[in-house]
């Protein structure tokens, strides 16, 4: 027997082969059942028993903070041959060989198998900081070229045009929010990347009434428009592929 230990919010992969024959209990703290295609499975308690052969499952996380252990029972490979008709000779035989194994742990630290969330984090903000910077810089050269076809970009609200550098800032400003946003789903949630999308698609649409309603001509509404959807077409489909790399 071994015992798998999981801190709270530890992920640990499922290798089939090495969990084929065995049966896992928890023996404290709440286990999750990650599905394979990146479903959040049942959330499993204190002496909850299973096995995973065939399931479906690809790991194992602790949804909570608190320490999760699960006893993880292998029956030795052998073949026993018992002439007794006591209906439960066999069983006890079976429990007898698996007490006498030796008893090893396993430790599984706040991370997806092999890295831990402050790597995956850091990581995540590395890519998004390069993406940031690169939807700075095309939507603002999106907005030199609007200018220079002659959108004056004047918003009827304020009176002024909106100086290239104004587009600058917003996106970057935006740019970091969606970063927040994807790291505390790669922290919490068990699809951080489809997640992510469905939120980040929201969010950029909801971000097209503005200027829908801002009063200015169909031109600048047009080229504000375009301007908004810019920046969600290099920040969504990056910061996407990078939370899947990390979950996977």
């Amino acid at each position: 027997m071994r015992t798998l230990t999981l801190r709270g919010g530890a992920r640990v992969a499922v290798v089939a082969a090495e969990w084929r024959d065995v049966f896992g209990v928890v023996t404290r703290g709440r286990v999750q059942l990650e599905l394979r295609d990146g479903e959040p499975g049942p959330v499993l308690g204190r002496d909850a028993g299973f096995w995973l052969r065939g399931t479906g499952v690809r790991a194992l996380r602790n949804p909570g903070r608190r320490t999760a252990r699960v006893r993880i029972v292998t029956p030795r490979a052998r073949t026993v041959t018992c002439r007794s008709t006591h209906p439960h000779a066999s069983h006890r035989m079976m429990e007898d060989d698996m007490n006498s194994m030796n008893d090893t742990g396993v430790v599984a630290g706040p991370a997806s198998g092999r890295t831990s969330p402050t790597h995956r984090l850091r990581g995540l903000a590395g890519i998004g900081f390069v993406a940031t910077l690169a939807a700075m810089g095309a939507t603002t050269l999106a907005a030199a070229l609007a200018q220079a076809v002659g959108v004056d970009f004047e918003v009827p609200d304020g009176g002024e045009s909106i100086p290239l550098p104004g587009f600058a800032v917003v996106t970057g400003f935006f740019s970091v929010v969606g970063i927040v946003i994807a790291a505390a789903l790669l922290r919490w949630s068990a699809r951080p990347a489809a997640r992510f999308v469905w939120t980040a698609v929201s969010l950029t649409a909801i971000s097209l009434i503005p200027p829908l309603l801002s009063g200015a001509n169909t031109a600048t509404t047009t080229a504000l428009l375009g301007l908004h959807l810019v920046p969600a077409t290099v920040m969504i489909p990056t910061l996407a592929r990078s939370l899947r790399t990390r979950t996977d």
